[in-house]
């Protein structure tokens, strides 16, 4: 068999592979007669179908599968053989085949790029001090509260928090737009769930009021006919409800399943939970910095077949996540370059990683992975089941593996990078990274 490699751009190879006529012959040969041993044909027994006639009925048909299989097999040996390292399946063209000849063909691929790690001394990472304080708590047990509010009808001026019953009608330039009209529709101050200075503008409104709001759509609005656009909404107020919040006493405190204790027992779990989330919280923020700074720190080409492998799998993600309303949405309807961005993110950020596990011959620590399952498992009734389930599922137990590694590759460059400490809130570092 010979080869000759090209390369025609960046990562993109051109490879020529001849494969010797006898090699197709002796393929085609062994298919052929394993046929006549095994096809049946009215005037034959069974086994008994002489060579010559299933090569005259079906010679061609088994060539071209020979070819196929010998392309594939012969194309892997190549790579082998050129030590190369394809991204993705290769392209075959200019298949030459002709009897009694060598056949030649010509695959075009992508190969991964090598990939050289710079020094992580140059990252930068602000790690956040803080810790749950006692003011913490007892604003996380008012949320709680919150969350479990009833309403009571008020003739009270309007609060944040508080939950009116409106009706609106809103226009640009004095003509109604779609969606801008509602009746009986129910706003809680301070949700952010309108535009900017919406519901601002119903603060201090009682039932029965009018109010006109101009107000203004932002420049990254949904809607593409109302992007900036200056708006005016004509609202009623038709009731104003208050949130009354549930005492802090037994009853409350056992609907989150804790059954004794009482208010001292409810704290150190609020608090223990609100640790947890702090402390992954923390460790996110440590991590995204850090992976954005390894990005930072190399240029890399990366080849375009894991990138549209990449955008297939985004695509598939955001399909899911619109689950019941996915079956109305074409895939098409999701250009590619709606996550090219980020698959190519993702595609240069896993070839680094995977090159600082090599480099530093990283391995899922045991301990760590025993730790990461145990601490998911406490937030359950059973525990141990938990634990057990996981060790006994290989696919989960996998994932795991590669979160813990991920999170040894993270440490194993903050080792080497400038690291600082900076106080912080606690609700900043829980509030999501943009």
């Amino acid at each position: 068999m010979q080869v000759s490699v090209e390369t025609t751009s960046g990562l993109e190879r051109r490879m020529t592979i001849t494969v010797p006529a006898a090699r197709v012959d002796s393929e085609v040969n062994q298919r052929i007669n394993k046929t006549a041993r095994t096809v049946r044909m009215d005037g034959f027994r069974p086994g008994k179908v002489p060579v010559a006639v299933v090569k005259k009925r079906f010679g061609a048909s088994i060539r071209q599968e020979a070819m196929g299989d010998l392309i594939r097999d012969c194309f892997y040996e190549a790579v082998t053989q050129e030590k190369l390292n394809p991204a993705g399946f290769p392209t075959i063209e200019s298949v030459k085949d002709e009897a009694n000849a060598d056949i030649a063909f010509v695959a075009s691929f992508e190969v991964y790029p090598e990939v050289k790690l710079n020094s992580f001394s140059a990252i930068k990472v602000e790690r956040p001090q803080v810790e749950v304080s006692d003011a913490d708590v007892d604003k996380m047990i008012d949320t709680l509260r919150r969350q479990r509010a009833s309403w009571a009808e008020t003739a009270e001026p309007a609060n944040d928090g508080d939950r009116l019953d409106i009706d609106f009608e809103g226009s640009v330039n004095g003509e109604a737009f779609d969606g801008g009209t509602a009746k009986g529709f129910s706003l809680t101050l301070g949700s952010k769930r309108m535009i900017p200075g919406f519901e601002e503008g119903l603060v201090g409104a009682k039932a029965g009021d009018e109010r006109t709001l101009n107000v203004t759509f932002p420049e990254d609005y949904q809607a593409e006919n109302l992007k900036g656009k200056a708006a005016v909404f004509k609202v009623k107020v038709n009731k104003v409800e208050a949130p009354v919040l549930p005492e802090l006493d037994d009853t409350f405190i056992k609907s989150f399943g804790i059954k004794d204790g009482g208010v001292d027992k409810f704290r150190v779990d609020v608090r223990k939970n609100m640790e947890r989330e702090l402390r992954q919280a923390v460790k996110n923020k440590v991590k995204g910095q850090v992976l954005e700074g390894l990005i930072a720190a190399h240029e890399l080409d990366v080849p375009k077949a894991l990138v549209s492998n990449e955008v297939g799998r985004l695509r598939q993600n955001m399909l899911r996540q619109f689950g019941g309303n996915a079956k109305n949405i074409s895939p098409d309807m999701l250009p590619d370059e709606l996550f090219a961005e980020q698959a190519k993110r993702s595609v240069m950020l896993g070839l680094l990683i995977g090159e600082v596990i090599k480099s530093a011959e990283l391995q899922a620590d045991a301990g760590r992975v025993r730790a990461f399952i145990e601490e998911v498992a406490e937030s359950y009734e059973s525990p141990a089941e938990v634990v057990n389930w996981y060790y006994g599922n290989k696919e989960q137990l996998q994932q795991v593996e590669a979160v813990v590694l991920e999170d040894q590759v993270v440490e194993h460059i903050l080792s080497q990078a400038q690291v600082s400490d900076a106080p912080a809130k606690y609700e900043d570092v829980l509030r999501p990274q943009q």
